[in-house]
């Protein structure tokens, strides 16, 4: 052990006559102590609601989209999906329709965002359609009969809210609108199809669960009058979403750029994230802020420490202490502070974040939220800049009062005492 800690750590353990400092200190201790585990708790919420909107997101959409800034869509799918499907980073791609229409069952009428899908490829891509709660993607394949015509109206898949307002279930009989229509000798009149509900997922988004269906490719094409083969896009998900971006640029490349262009989750829900990262960083800052108060603490324990052991530091520069020496005596003293409380914050934060994700004692609103509980997801980089940040605000506390005392003269010290 070198001169400067003994001496440090016998300053901050030894019994003093200032019971107030000893005061100070601990209130020091608790106050970075705090700071560091109001950090981990609130950061590991913060965390956890960011990746279960985005788990819920990407469940819900591909991770990226290859459309054509032509109006007209796509015609030559097969063939663009198997470039896309070659491209490194690429797990898996099917095409999709995109539309508006309306749903009418004998309970209500509704919006509904219509994805026409591929039942044997799409539950490779969307996360949402291995989940259901009732039926299954399979269901939406035409049903035909002994002599190949189709026995029955298509099925479609709606969300577990929508099922509930309209009150239909699987099996139920409902009709989709096509508000784009069709010619007739009386001008445009909107486009009728049957279907039967064939299945019911849940994600736990409301704007998902009440307006998001899902019919195949040719039942798509019929309510809305596309012509056979045409497609608005290749939904695409990649092996890593966090390099979503790295492999849109490759896939715009496979496919030959424009009038191809290729979108992914990212850049389509740019603002959300952006808003959840400032609320993230806000939050951070506003509880630094009680790491600083104990910061201040230590400022105070040691000018006081400083004031109270002047004689001391006398003696100890004139026995051949060096200005440096007693500099480092009290930025140790303050940094030994400063860890204790880093170390106890660490404990009481980590415990708390583990009791929220064990028992989920504090429950959140059934409708409001997409959980029912606060998700704890603690992330070892927020840890580190935790305690990296509260140790630099505690060794910038001890700068001043360390130079203090290292500046006093022993004489002038030791001619008042």
């Amino acid at each position: 052990m070198s001169f400067e800690l003994f001496v440090a750590l016998r300053y901050l353990f030894a019994r003093r006559r200032q019971t107030f400092i000893s005061v100070i200190s601990v209130t020091s201790i608790l106050g970075v102590a705090l700071g560091v585990a109001s950090l981990i708790v609130v950061l590991g919420v913060m965390n956890g609601f960011t990746t279960d909107l985005r788990d819920k997101i990407l469940g819900a959409n591909a991770h990226g989209i290859v459309m054509s800034a032509d109006r007209t869509g796509l015609t030559d799918a097969p063939h663009l999906i198997d470039k896309i499907r070659q491209v490194d980073g690429v797990r898996g791609a099917t095409p999709f329709i995109y539309s508006e229409v309306m749903l009418s069952t004998p309970h209500g009428v509704k919006g509904l965002v219509l994805r026409g899908i591929d039942p044997q490829t799409a539950p490779s891509v969307l996360g949402i359609l291995s989940n259901m709660t009732k039926g299954d993607v399979a269901d939406l394949a035409p049903r035909t009969g002994a002599d190949g015509a189709p026995s029955g109206p298509p099925g479609v898949i709606i969300g577990d809210e929508l099922a509930q307002r309209l009150g239909v279930v699987v099996g139920s009989r409902v009709n989709l609108l096509s508000p784009a229509g069709q010619k007739t000798s009386a001008g445009f009149a909107p486009r009728i199809r049957p279907f039967m509900v064939v299945g019911v997922f849940s994600t736990g988004m409301f704007e998902y669960d009440s307006s998001l269906g899902f019919v195949s490719l040719d039942a798509a094409r019929d309510v809305l009058g596309l012509p056979d083969g045409a497609v608005s896009g290749v939904e695409l998900a990649v092996t890593d979403v966090y390099k979503a971006d790295e492999v849109a640029e490759r896939v715009t490349r496979a496919v030959g750029g424009y009038p191809l262009y290729t979108r992914h989750w990212m850049e389509m829900n740019a603002n959300l994230f952006a808003a959840l990262k400032l609320e993230k960083t806000a939050m951070a800052v506003i509880l630094v802020l009680i790491v600083l108060v104990g910061s201040f603490s230590i400022i105070t324990t040691l000018v006081m420490l400083v004031m109270e052991k002047t004689r001391d530091i006398a003696i100890l520069m004139s026995m051949g202490a060096t200005r440096g020496m007693i500099r480092r005596i009290f930025m140790l003293q303050g940094t030994v502070i400063g860890a204790i409380g880093t170390c106890l914050g660490y404990a009481l934060g980590l415990g708390v974040a583990e009791l929220l994700k064990r028992y989920q004692f504090i429950k959140l609103p059934h409708g409001v939220y997409s959980l029912d509980h606060l998700p704890v997801l603690l992330q070892w980089p927020d840890m580190l800049a935790i305690g990296a940040s509260s140790m630099l605000l505690c060794f910038v506390a001890t700068i001043y009062p360390a130079r203090q005392a290292a500046s006093l003269e022993p004489a002038e010290a030791l001619r008042y005492e």
